[in-house]
């Protein structure tokens, strides 16, 4: 058991490592310039209004099993939440009450998938999958709203 949580913890970092894709604002495009996968620190979620899609991934500590599984779904298919300009912040440190946990509140693990708008679509006490994750998100009219606009269809018209 101890064996396990110390490789999750090493995976957990390795991973910290790998994370290089980002999503650019204005067009979804990656960029190297900041990780998709990214702490949350001082960050507030209003700063992703109208531009990203944050998936916000909560623990009480990075040890948490539930928050190695959480990270290592998303980080497999971190191309499917590029296209969907998701950015992912994490946060592991009850202790230090971050404007995103003041506002989330959450008790242990928890997911919570963030419109563009704002608004919380999806909140889970426990792992996701990405197909799961991204279902949610497809259902939401902006995200319709994209998806038709890439395809060159006009609305209103």
């Amino acid at each position: 058991m101890g064996f396990s949580i110390i490789r999750r913890a090493i995976l957990m970092a390795l991973l910290a490592g790998l994370t290089g894709p980002a999503v650019h604002a204005a067009d979804g495009q990656l960029s190297e310039a900041e990780p998709l996968i990214r702490p949350a620190g001082d960050t507030s979620l209003d700063s992703f209004l109208w531009t990203h899609r944050p998936i916000v991934v909560l623990a009480d500590s990075p040890a948490d099993p539930r928050f190695a599984d959480q990270i290592e779904m998303l980080e497999a298919e971190i191309e499917r939440l590029a296209e969907r300009d998701v950015v992912v912040l994490t946060d592991t440190d009850p202790s230090v009450l971050s404007p995103i946990r003041e506002q989330l509140r959450p008790r242990g693990f928890q997911l919570v998938v963030i419109a563009k708008d704002g608004t919380i679509i999806a909140r889970k006490p426990f792992p996701s999958s990405v197909r799961e994750i991204t279902r949610t998100i497809d259902k939401q009219p902006a995200r319709q709203r994209e998806v038709e606009e890439r395809r060159g269809v006009n609305f209103g018209n």
